[in-house]
């Protein structure tokens, strides 16, 4: 299938995600948000992938929002004032669903970011479970210097990745974050030198992590985000009923033989998710 803002490419059970509209520095257009949870659900939908990496092409890893979204879609106001303000909260939840289906993908999702992370594309990247960074990158939360308050994602997700004094501090002064600082508190992993390198090194964790039953990455990202919400007694009972229905034998015993033996261990994909009730 083919995509208006995304490339996708498939190595093995690894899938590659490219942001394609370098020379427009990638900015989230209608299509981008219609787009981008199409493709990660049916990427996760179709249970033989096991993890992907959520890349870019350009100066910028993503601009943000495309002005097209602001002028139309129910932003700009018109008609009668309760059921345009009733509308554009539909609006504010629609793209969130663009966030919160990489964060529902039933595999992990790796973000690779270059250049400026802007806006909208900083909510995106915090659902993501894991983030890369290039040398030149930056993260700002754009929507505080434009004059709105972000809606989409980071003032929910941010705290819990970075802390909530560094949160509020990005939040309320609307500056930017170098590469640099964003591993010293956590919002990334590692930083890479040039583009080139960020893409090989999250396409290389990818793949490591692809290695693994796909029934256990599932169950890893449930827990953890599971933990990140609630209590650590309410996290325990969650993975507790995990285990009781999800805890493969089978899987373990392939991991143990495969160890033994010195081998990759080849796992069974995780079945089609259940589509069209």
């Amino acid at each position: 299938m083919t995509y208006e803002c995304f490339e996708v490419e498939r190595d093995g059970k690894v899938a590659h995600v490219r942001l394609s509209r370098p020379d427009a520095l990638n900015t989230m257009t209608p299509a981008f948000w219609r787009e981008l949870p199409e493709l990660v659900t049916a990427l996760s939908d179709a249970g033989d992938v096991r993890a992907v990496v959520l890349s870019s092409t350009g100066k910028h890893f993503c601009a943000g929002m495309d002005l097209s979204v602001f002028m139309g879609g129910g932003l700009v106001p018109s008609g009668e004032p309760a059921r345009n303000n009733a509308n554009r909260r539909l609006l504010v939840k629609a793209l969130q669903r663009t966030s919160d289906a990489i964060e529902a993908a039933r595999m992990p999702v790796v973000a690779a970011v270059q250049g400026g992370c802007i806006g909208g594309a900083l909510s995106l990247v915090t659902a993501c479970d894991l983030r890369y960074a290039s040398a030149d990158a930056f993260f700002v939360l754009q929507e505080t210097n434009i004059g709105m308050t972000a809606d989409v994602g980071a003032l929910q997700r941010l705290p819990r990745i970075v802390g909530d004094g560094v949160a509020r501090e990005l939040a309320f002064t609307g500056r930017r974050m170098p590469a640099a600082r964003a591993r010293e508190v956590g919002l990334v992993t590692e930083v890479f030198d040039t583009h080139e390198d960020l893409v090989a090194g999250a396409l290389d964790v990818a793949h490591e992590m692809a290695r693994h039953s796909p029934l256990v990455l599932w169950g890893v990202k449930e827990s953890l985000n599971h933990a990140r919400d609630h209590s650590v007694a309410e996290s325990l009972d969650f993975v507790s009923l995990w285990q009781t229905g999800m805890l493969q034998t089978a899987d373990m015993a392939t991991a143990l033989m495969a160890k033994q033996a010195r081998t990759e261990p080849e796992f069974e994909d995780l079945p089609p998710a259940p589509t069209g009730l």
